[in-house]
């Protein structure tokens, strides 16, 4: 059995480093604006996709969406530091960030890992915490 090297891999494949921002950023505006549909079409739509939170366990886009649609939005605006995006070929990144909530000071990091799926670039994997 061999191991993949860097070059096997393509570390930071320029096109998907690219792609991964743009959805990564998209992703965030419709975060900020609750736009539930939104947030929903970007996670896989299968049920091993999950999604971890400060408070909560989700695995499948149903526990997902129903999530979304019953959280409390009063302290949504944030402010992102140290965001990083790191690819591993063409079709497999991850998007980290650390963040600020504007209204409350509470700090968290995300963790997202996104593919290139047939339809698109998908969150397949998602983390999310607080700093306490």
């Amino acid at each position: 059995m061999s191991t993949a090297t860097a070059d096997d891999l393509w570390i930071d494949h320029p096109n998907a480093v690219a792609e991964i921002k743009a959805a990564f950023e998209a992703y965030e505006r419709a975060l900020m604006t609750n736009d539930t549909a939104a947030l929903g079409a970007f996670f896989w739509n299968d049920p091993r996709v999950l999604r971890f939170g400060p408070t909560e366990n989700l695995y499948g886009p149903e526990a997902i969406a129903n999530y979304r649609s019953a959280r409390d939005v009063s302290d949504l605006a944030r402010r992102l530091e140290n965001t990083r995006i790191t690819a591993f070929g063409p079709d497999l990144g991850v998007a980290n960030t650390e963040y600020v909530r504007l209204k409350s000071g509470k700090r968290g990091r995300q963790t997202q890992v996104w593919a290139r799926l047939p339809d698109g670039w998908r969150v397949v994997s998602a983390h999310v915490s607080l700093l306490e």
